[in-house]
């Protein structure tokens, strides 16, 4: 693996092909949409199309589509599949059918090589979660193994804390007391 960009990086440029419908629709999804919409994003990689654990994150991650969207926050997924591949498994699996977000394709690979998480091996991404800021400057990443499925709620809580902007002690939630 190659070195994983980091807290503080900005978010590499990219233009993709993303999934947002359904039906047959793609469209093009670039780091300036973010940057313009003023908004925060939450961008979660997975390894591969028609796994097992991913549909359960992908699953989880929809169904708090709506908390993110509260939050002000664009959420993307994304993978190294096609965009094809995208619609035959959402078309496929009872529970992608509904996504609120688009399914990003890095066919290339060019955008996960330079966020520096594709495995060694079969080049394909590992469950990374960023949090982007406004600004397009990373503020939070998550990564994780192949076999271990993300905690949804913890990426909002990192979420909620970065918000603030203000000092977050441990285990701190909406609601508590700042430092």
């Amino acid at each position: 693996m190659s070195h994983m960009l980091g807290l503080g990086a900005k978010f590499p440029t990219f233009s993709k092909k993303a999934v947002v419908t359904l039906d047959t629709e793609f469209v093009d999804i670039t780091n300036e949409d973010h940057i313009k919409s003023g908004k925060w994003m939450v961008m979660f990689w997975w390894p591969k199309d028609f796994t097992f654990v991913c549909p359960t994150e992908i699953a989880e991650f929809n169904k708090r589509a709506g908390d993110f969207a509260d939050r002000d926050a664009n959420l993307i997924g994304a993978s190294t599949d096609s965009e094809f591949v995208h619609l035959a498994w959402r078309n496929n699996h009872a529970d992608l059918k509904g996504l609120k977000f688009p399914m990003l394709a890095d066919t290339s690979k060019s955008l996960a090589e330079e966020l520096g998480i594709l495995t060694d091996g079969d080049k394909v991404a590992y469950r990374v979660t960023y949090i982007v800021d406004p600004q397009g400057i990373i503020r939070w990443v998550s990564a994780n193994d192949l076999s271990v499925g993300r905690n949804v709620d913890e990426v909002i809580r990192v979420l909620d804390a970065l918000q603030t902007d203000e000092l977050c002690p441990c285990n701190w939630k909406p609601g508590e007391a700042t430092l």
